[in-house]
């Protein structure tokens, strides 16, 4: 009995003992996790802190992006109008050459026009006395061609007036070759137009005429 009592108080010693254990583990734990939430909140406050930080950072990595891409413009902008500005100047300088060039090509030009200038004073001159001289001749080619448009129109006259009378003769001669045989006909073929021969000399006449005008 006494051994059971023993044992039993063994047994209840080792629970308490052991009771006692997890009470203190348990009153650890409960300190580990309110230091946990403690620690837990702190963190959630700087990682809070580190966010509205890395938001600032992200916002002026953006104005600076910005700021950056704007200085670029104005380099590339700037590089461009020096660009622009070394060509300009060397158009300038070749234009200037240019300049020089036609300069001297017009003052050579100047010396030429005043050789010509005296040459077309000479050859006015020489000009002015043969318009006088092709005056004269002219005058006297209107006569002449007057003195030609007169005769002209005379032989026309008198070869519309040959040509009416043939006409008239050939008509009678028509008329009258009817009445006779054709030895006859053969014979006096010369009859129908007598003038013939007059005629076509007038007109000759009157085409050498009027190849002279």
């Amino acid at each position: 009995m006494e051994q059971i009592k023993r044992n039993s108080q063994r047994v209840v010693d080792s629970m308490q003992s052991t009771l006692d254990s997890e009470v203190r583990s348990r009153n650890d734990a409960l300190r580990v996790k309110k230091k946990m939430e403690g620690d837990l909140n702190e963190m959630e406050i700087q990682l809070s802190h580190a966010n509205r930080q890395a938001a600032e950072a992200q916002k002026q990595l953006r104005n600076v992006q910005g700021q950056l891409k704007d200085a670029q413009l104005h380099l590339d902008d700037a590089v461009r109008a020096s660009e622009d500005m070394k060509e300009q100047a060397a158009m300038v300088e070749r234009r200037n050459g240019l300049m020089v060039a036609e300069i001297e090509e017009l003052r050579v030009a100047l010396e030429q026009t005043e050789r010509g200038r005296k040459v077309a004073e000479t050859e006015l001159i020489d000009a002015s006395e043969r318009v006088g001289l092709l005056h004269s001749q002219n005058t006297s080619l209107l006569n002449s061609k007057k003195k030609l448009e007169t005769d002209l129109v005379q032989v026309q006259g008198e070869v519309d007036d040959i040509v009416q009378e043939a006409r008239n003769a050939e008509e009678k001669a028509k008329k009258a070759i009817t009445d006779v045989s054709p030895y006859d006909r053969l014979n006096n073929v010369n009859l129908i137009c007598p003038k013939g021969p007059m005629v076509a000399g007038l007109v000759n006449h009157s085409k050498d005429l009027r190849g002279k005008l």
